[in-house]
């Protein structure tokens, strides 16, 4: 019984880590996603394991762009001339300068919001409201002219008001890529630009938000040991594999294409939860 048990939680995590791996870094919310899948597919342990799954296996999403941007973001590679490498250093200063709201808001929030914000009902509103956003704003930058085409121009104060941005993906169903996107196009970068600084910005956020999650997990007793392991760590890599593939779709896709579609998408996922949850559940 335990090794059938343990063969399907193996198969839910492959699926978990491809839900994951797709809407992470697509502005379509992960947590409104694995809200919506966790209804049908739940792994066989304790919720303190699940919720920390459902965040850790963010780890294999960073990793994806660690290592498509490895270069990019490495100011001490060798291959970079000596301005190369300050503007990396640069780059780093903006991202790091650009976290500072969410972690000021939501480290001591964090407990809160998983307790009174992480449910059905907040998530639909937010996946319809900041997808009726994307269409309104799309509209309405049509024909304007980007300020910020490239990170290079980007400045501090603009960093930081992308970061505020990232303070509403506090809320869950939001999408933390979403945010920070629609945050920048409003404030005037390109959509590349946008696009870009928003996987950066990924790195230290979900980084410190997996460490976090960790720390309490194991804080409460909570082990790793043995089977457990294992399906955290099929959930990471299949995340990492899916998140590549998804990053390399939306750094193509945004060159020719804008938002909306992904705003009416959000629309209409978000319809589909609030009619689940409030005739099916």
């Amino acid at each position: 019984m335990k090794e059938k048990i343990f063969m399907l939680d193996i198969i839910k995590a492959i699926i978990l880590g491809i839900v994951e791996g797709v809407t992470e870094f697509l502005p379509i919310s992960s947590t409104g996603h694995l809200v919506l899948v966790d209804e049908f597919i739940k792994l066989q342990q304790s919720k303190q394991f699940v919720d920390m799954f459902n965040v850790v296996i963010q780890l294999g999403a960073i990793m994806a762009v660690v290592v498509i941007y490895f270069h990019k973001l490495n100011p001490l590679s060798p291959r970079k001339s000596v301005i190369e490498r300050k503007k990396t250093w640069t780059l780093w200063k903006k991202v790091i300068i650009a976290i500072i709201p969410s972690v000021i808001v939501g480290f001591p929030l964090n407990d809160w919001m998983d307790e009174h914000l992480m449910n059905w009902f907040v998530v639909s509103m937010a996946l319809i409201i900041y997808g009726v956003l994307f269409i309104v704003i799309e509209n309405r930058n049509k024909n304007i002219a980007p300020k910020y085409d490239n990170l290079d121009t980007l400045t501090y104060k603009t960093a930081i008001a992308i970061g505020l941005f990232q303070v509403l993906a506090l809320i869950p169903g939001t999408s933390r890529s979403g945010s920070t996107i629609l945050g920048g196009i409003m404030i005037g970068t390109s959509r590349f630009v946008a696009t870009e600084f928003s996987f950066f910005l990924a790195i230290p956020t979900m980084f410190g938000a997996s460490l976090l999650k960790l720390y309490k997990y194991f804080n409460h007793g909570g082990s790793l040991a043995g089977l457990q392991g294992v399906v955290l760590a099929v959930g990471v890599l299949v995340s990492f594999v899916i998140a590549y593939l998804s990053i390399r779709f939306l750094l193509n896709y945004v060159k020719k294409n804008d938002f909306k579609a992904f705003g009416w998408y959000r629309i209409v996922l978000g319809v589909v939860v609030i009619g689940y949850f409030a005739f099916f559940h």
